[in-house]
């Protein structure tokens, strides 16, 4: 009977952790649309200078950091494809989301300082990793964008 309750208890928490992990990264989710759509007019190129007939009036470093973790759920199902190899699918909307609400922060860090594009745009991933299981898992994703903030003459 103990271990009915353990197994139930469990799947509770697993159950209850699909559910408030997929409404946040849908709402995240949502979010991010809406601001890709209000500052879509920012210029983000990766191109390392800008072209000639381009006059710049200012110019200097912006970055955007976003750091995601995963839900239990998601973890848990990772964990399980981890074992059987293959493709791990619930990290992919994490890094997604990551790499997005990174560049929409670095964009904003442009707009605050006045630049109107960003040249020269990279971006540098790094893992989590969790400290309750001393550095063997992965608890989120930390993605930083980063470039040259111009402010273009008009």
């Amino acid at each position: 009977m103990e271990d009915l309750i353990q197994i139930g208890i469990t799947l509770f928490v697993l159950l209850v952790g699909y559910f408030v992990g997929s409404t946040l990264e849908r709402n995240h989710f949502k979010s991010i649309r809406n601001r890709e759509r209000a500052s879509r007019r920012m210029m983000v190129l990766t191109i390392e200078d800008i072209p000639s007939d381009w006059q710049s009036q200012d110019a200097g470093l912006v970055t955007g950091n976003a750091v995601v973790s995963l839900d239990y759920f998601k973890r848990f199902l990772a964990g399980i494809r981890a074992i059987f190899g293959g493709r791990i699918k619930s990290y992919e909307p994490l890094l997604d989301r990551a790499r997005r609400e990174a560049v929409l922060r670095m964009k904003q860090a442009a707009l605050d300082k006045g630049y109107t594009a960003v040249i020269n745009m990279r971006m540098e991933t790094s893992r989590l990793a969790s400290a309750t299981k001393k550095g063997k898992s992965t608890a989120g994703v930390e993605i930083l964008a980063f470039g040259t903030g111009v402010k273009l003459a008009k």
